[in-house]
């Protein structure tokens, strides 16, 4: 997948815009970890949900990226139920054949 594949045209404005954001980060590998959640999880996520997610997007993408794969810790006011959907996400869909972010990581700890 290299690209949205959602339609955003039952969407609201506010997730018509979140759903933009995700695909156009500035990294590619935060385009494909966000862009994938939001195709999937968008339309689904809590007004409360939604003022998380945009509040992460402001994040720099190296500090997201970091705080997912384990390398930094992810400070209070990131680390929010949204955030975690967003790291299960991908790190729970590797079976299922998303975005392993982390995975490597994981696998290294349970040796």
């Amino acid at each position: 997948m290299t690209g949205m594949q959602r339609s955003s045209s039952d969407l609201d404005i506010r997730r018509r815009k979140a759903l933009f954001r995700s695909w156009h980060r500035g990294i590619r590998e935060m385009d494909l970890v966000l862009g994938q959640f939001a195709d999937a999880k968008i339309g689904t996520l809590s007004d409360e949900d939604l003022d998380d997610y945009e509040v992460l997007m402001e994040a720099q993408d190296r500090d997201i990226f970091m705080w997912l794969t384990g390398e930094a810790e992810t400070p209070d006011n990131f680390d929010t139920p949204v955030f975690r959907q967003i790291r299960d996400f991908h790190v729970g869909g590797a079976q299922a054949g998303g975005m392993a972010v982390g995975a490597e990581k994981a696998a290294e700890s349970d040796k």
